[in-house]
């Protein structure tokens, strides 16, 4: 199955400065795998933890990670990399599905940079992040959004997504 991306603009939110991103990569490896991925073994796409303070939601793990937007589809000739926290929480499975809650904003001037809260979720092979966003600059941030910022939430949302599917493949090969 292809990568798959959705967005919806505001209309399909309570709050008319949201934005709905899902995007869904393959991810192939076993159930116990991506588990451990998502699990304890999570440091290994996210690096170092940071933030024990009160600022870290409660039952979140807090990461300062690069997040990049590649520019261009196979070999990009660009690309934007932003420090951001990174809020994971705790994995819960069932007999086929992995998910953990997931969030991110900027490190440093938070209000030019989207913020993003939802979860992603492993299933069957396939690797999704699903939730809303707040594109910068309120109202105004929206539109342009709508005309062109949701290439880049994509884009960084497909990045990360990337990442992790290549931590639980290079796993899955291990095993």
């Amino acid at each position: 199955m292809p990568d798959r991306d959705t967005y919806a603009g505001s209309q399909d939110t309570e709050q008319t400065d949201l934005a709905r991103l899902t995007v869904a990569v393959d991810a192939p490896g076993s159930l116990p795998r991506a588990v451990a991925v998502l699990g304890s073994e999570r440091a290994a796409w996210l690096g170092d933890r940071v933030g024990e303070g009160a600022h870290v939601p409660a039952g979140m793990e807090r990461y300062l990670i690069d997040l990049k937007l590649p520019i261009g589809e196979r070999s990009p000739l660009v690309t934007f990399s932003k420090a951001a926290y990174v809020d994971v929480g705790p994995a819960a499975h069932t007999d086929d599905t992995v998910t953990v809650e997931l969030s991110w904003r900027a490190a440093g001037m938070a209000p030019l940079f989207p913020v993003f809260s939802g979860h992603l979720t492993w299933s069957g092979g396939r690797l999704t992040a699903r939730g809303l966003y707040e594109p910068p600059g309120g109202g105004m941030g929206l539109v342009a959004d709508r005309l062109m910022l949701s290439v880049a939430a994509r884009g960084t949302a497909r990045w990360l997504l990337g990442e992790i599917a290549e931590r639980i493949a290079d796993t899955a090969e291990a095993t």
